[in-house]
């Protein structure tokens, strides 16, 4: 069987319906997707998992699952389609939503074209077609690749509607669909309006719980769970952003199923506007799981054939399953690690970010004294946050004004310029933070211009947050000023590195240029400021930070390099956060901050050891004000900053698990060697335990047949303050002891007795 392949099939049912199958493979992967076409209906999908033994035997399967007619329902038992519709019996929650002049539509779509011939493309983004080496010599080219896929054309002549469906397997294994919209009509016929498309993937029976997560500003990714009940789940998300309460993945599965174990089904709607993840079960049918974009009423009308816009394309739902989330999160990892071939290529800088540190009080002596901290330290990227900038002196005002306040950094020896020349003299990279899409009131730019600003009427701005409102992106000039302003502070201070923050919910957002709902549009805008700034300035990296952790999609991540998980940096709340945010993005995009302690967001305090372990495996950042710390604590510091250097290359491609454990008090991480030669491993001890000594934990990823060592990482050996053991652990020491990785995940081993609020590092190193 080849690595990857498009196989097609034809037949005919019992019933003499002629039938077409569909098998798309990602061998290497283990994973494939199986549809079935029935006569000129739109395809179902009939096999989401591994590879089939014998793929031609999908053509079974219309025979094999089809309903039987029941009694008190239509002539056809729901059987969903990849677009299901009334026409074709589903009664659930509408999720083919179009009108025209405010008058629903019933579609019945027929299907006039099938492209399954080999492979379709999937275009990687990438601006030349470089190629780089990993660490463990594995090439990483930017460009297009070719992947299992189809194409389905279909259309309602009627109703002058047309549709083009897209399924592709990509080479991790991840699944990703999308639709296009077609208005057929000519200019005599109203405008085509489309209120939703959304999305599925089937899920088997047994498939009986459903987890998502929740949250708010500081407590991202909050994991709950529920059953998929006969019914409807939602997590709709309309702030303009998917926000703090957004389920990175919705998740459907056996009961009971954990990171390292259980069948389970996955989606996430790429997208960075309003959206929905949804989970449905009929009386009639098995679940459904999918999402996709919400659209405001008049946010997106088509025009006639020849006379404007007559196409919407919706986003990639995505679609990943495994034996467990850890390997459901590998297959998002793999698609993410191909989106920006360069960034894992090798470890990421280490960042020192000025926010907690000085807040909005800059000047050059304290910030040039901090870089200074900073560079013994082993930082390699600054970064200024938020108050260089107009009359921003807090967070009221100033902020659209994106020019350099000659207040704080005056023309001279004194510049932010001077600034940023003497942060590259100290080898570093220099960043700025922006925050382009927002405004405050008391802005020249919001004074000069407020039609710029979106609002529901010319009379009323929407409410406020953090005394801001929202700029119209969707209007060219706002829009050119934004780039053109960013663009040239890029090349004049010689910017490395954008922090772009997202402080605002997007409410009430309506064009005053176009007098129409604009979060559609704008997200199109930011997409097209990030994608504009990256080719005019090749290696750019920019931060996507939404009020911390308020946007994180693969929308952005097509084109942003690291997201901030969440403000808060205090590694207790961070243990579930970065757990639960990982389901999605790699930890090496992930910015992982040691801060003060207490923390600044909820003044817990906490050692220093923990801070550094929890930011350990991640894109690591100090969020500290280095300039009040004493010596020792710096030393310590440098130290783990050192370590993490030695293993961060490795990092960027190693495959992220997470332990499952009974004790809720206790948390088990990991990084793993694509080879599995070797792995570290992070024991966190959030409280005390039902176990006193915590119990063994396991250790997942490893080759069951091979033995390692398991040793303790130096930073941790030394236990003093951190433990309360009575007595010495046997394996606690530079030798370690050797096991079995059959051992290891079976039966685990056991970890140092540790004070609540502490964590440790170890490491498994094959003999």
């Amino acid at each position: 069987m080849a690595e990857n392949e498009t196989l097609t099939f034809t037949g005919v049912a019992a019933d003499g319906t002629p039938l077409t199958a569909v098998y798309l493979a990602q061998t290497a992967a283990d994973a494939a997707l199986g549809l079935i076409f029935a006569g000129d209906e739109l395809p179902r999908i009939v096999h989401w998992g591994r590879p089939l033994a014998d793929p031609k035997t999908l053509l079974a399967a219309y025979d094999a699952l089809k309903p039987q007619r029941v009694s008190g329902a239509l002539d056809e038992t729901a059987w969903p389609s990849v677009l299901p519709t009334q026409a074709e019996s589903w009664i659930g929650e509408p999720r083919v939503v179009l009108r025209r002049d405010g008058i629903e539509l019933f579609p019945k779509f027929t299907v006039t074209d099938v492209q399954a011939e080999g492979v379709v493309a999937a275009s990687l983004d990438a601006a030349t077609a470089d190629q780089y080496t990993d660490v463990a010599g594995h090439a990483r080219t930017t460009g297009p690749v070719r992947v299992p896929g189809v194409s389905v054309t279909a259309r309602d002549e009627e109703q002058g509607l047309g549709i083009e469906w897209r399924l592709e397997l990509l080479p991790g294994g991840l699944a990703r669909q999308k639709a296009i919209v077609t208005n057929l009509f000519g200019g005599d016929q109203p405008a085509l309006e489309v209120g939703k498309i959304e999305l599925g993937f089937p899920v088997p029976e047994i498939a009986g719980e459903i987890l998502t997560t929740t949250g708010h500003h500081l407590r991202e990714r909050s994991p709950q769970r529920q059953p998929l009940t006969v019914g409807r789940f939602e997590k709709p998300q309309l702030a303009g952003r998917p926000d703090f309460d957004a389920s990175l993945l919705l998740t459907a599965g056996v009961p009971g199923f954990g990171f390292e174990h259980g069948e389970a089904y996955s989606v996430h709607v790429g997208w960075s506007g309003n959206s929905v993840l949804s989970a449905e079960r009929l009386p009639y049918t098995q679940g459904v799981i999918g999402g996709g974009e919400l659209l405001l009423g008049g946010e997106v009308t088509l025009a006639a054939q020849g006379e404007g816009e007559s196409s919407y394309e919706t986003p990639w739902l995505f679609g990943s399953f495994g034996d467990g989330l850890n390997e459901i999160a590998a297959r998002f990892h793999a698609y993410v690690r191909s989106r920006h071939p360069r960034l894992f290529a090798k470890g990421r800088p280490v960042i020192l970010n000025t926010w907690e540190a000085v807040y909005f009080q800059h000047d050059f002596d304290t910030l040039k004294a901090l870089a200074d901290k900073a560079a013994a330290s082993g930082v390699e990227r600054f970064v200024v946050d938020d108050g260089w900038f107009g009359s921003r002196r807090d967070d009221t005002s100033g902020l659209g004004d994106w020019q350099i306040a000659q207040e704080v950094w005056p023309d001279g020896p004194k510049s932010l310029k001077a600034l940023a020349d003497y942060v590259h003299g100290k080898d570093m990279q220099f960043g700025l933070w922006f925050e382009p899409e927002m405004v405050n009131p008391d802005s020249d730019v919001a004074r000069e211009h407020p039609d710029w600003i979106l609002a529901p009427t010319a009379g009323r701005l929407p409410m406020q947050g953090r005394s801001q409102q929202v700029l119209d992106l969707t209007n060219p000039e706002a829009f050119e000023y934004i780039f053109n302003a960013m663009d040239a502070l890029v090349g004049e201070l010689g910017i490395d590195y954008i922090k772009w923050d997202h402080n605002k919910l997007v409410t009430e957002a309506a064009s005053r240029r176009s007098g129409r709902p604009a979060v559609h549009a704008q997200t199109l805008a930011v997409y097209e400021i990030f994608k504009g700034l990256k080719t005019g300035h090749p290696g750019l990296e920019i931060e996507s930070c939404s009020s911390g952790g308020g946007r994180v999609d693969l929308g952005i991540l097509e084109y942003a390099d690291r997201i901030w998980a969440s403000d808060c940096v205090d590694p207790v709340e961070r243990a579930d956060i970065q757990r639960y945010t990982s389901l999605l993005v790699p930890p090496a995009m992930m910015g992982e901050h040691v801060g003060a302690s207490p923390a600044h967001s909820t003044q817990r305090a906490t050692s220093q050891e923990l801070r550094m372990a929890m930011a350990f495996f991640g894109h690591m950042g100090i969020e500290w004000n280095l300039l009040k710390e004493p010596e020792d604590a710096l030393a310590k510091l440098a130290v783990w900053v050192a370590e993490f250097k030695k293993h961060r290359d490795w990092f960027a491609i190693d495959t992220c698990v997470h332990a499952d454990a009974n004790d809720p008090a206790v948390r088990l991480d990991g990084m793993v060697m694509p080879s599995r030669d070797a792995a570290i491993y992070r024991f966190t001890q959030l409280v005390t335990g039902q176990t006193y000594p915590a119990a063994p934990v396991r250790l997942p990823g490893l080759d069951p047949d091979r033995t390692y060592r398991v040793s303790p990482l130096d930073p941790s050996l030394d236990l003093t303050g951190l433990a309360n053991g009575q007595s010495p652990l046997g394996w606690w020491n530079e030798d370690g002891v050797v096991m079995t990785g059959e051992a290891l995940d079976r039966y685990g081993i056991r970890p140092p007795s540790l004070h609540p609020q502490q964590a440790v590092l170890l490491k498994a190193v094959a003999e």
